[in-house]
């Protein structure tokens, strides 16, 4: 079974904004609903708000009427 991704998307400060829309997996859940993530791309490691996580799909998402990737 393969692993679940997430995708962190809050943006509210420099920090944040720095991270948001890369693609991360969890490590570990911890208490009061954060956890440890590890992002993908280079292996940075961040306790962050579960909240800030979206799963990532397969699949594409598709705007119909203008074609456009969401």
């Amino acid at each position: 079974m393969a692993e679940q991704l997430y995708k962190y998307r809050w943006g509210t400060n420099e920090k944040q904004k720095a991270m948001k829309g890369r693609v991360c997996r969890v490590q570990r859940r911890m208490k009061m609903n954060n956890c440890l993530i590890e992002f993908i791309d280079n292996g940075q490691q961040e306790c962050v708000s579960r909240w800030a996580l979206r799963k990532v799909n397969g699949r594409a998402k598709t705007d119909v009427r203008k074609g456009k990737r969401c």
